[in-house]
């Protein structure tokens, strides 16, 4: 499932390094925050990886 948008996969790869442990869960906010405690690693992984070339910096919901 790669991110729709550059700012989910900026999430993505915030939450990623705090599951790691290379971050502390405490710096997040927002989105990666509530990323950080409902994915997996792998799933995290899977966007966090997304190529942001051609991708919009946001996302309309």
């Amino acid at each position: 499932m790669p991110a729709k948008s550059q700012a989910q996969q900026k999430a993505a790869g915030a939450a990623l390094s705090a599951k790691r442990g290379h971050t502390p869960k405490s710096k997040l906010k927002g989105a990666s925050k509530q990323m950080a405690d409902s994915m997996s690693e792998k799933q995290l992984e899977e966007l966090a990886h997304t190529k942001r070339k051609g991708k919009p910096d946001h996302v309309a919901r």
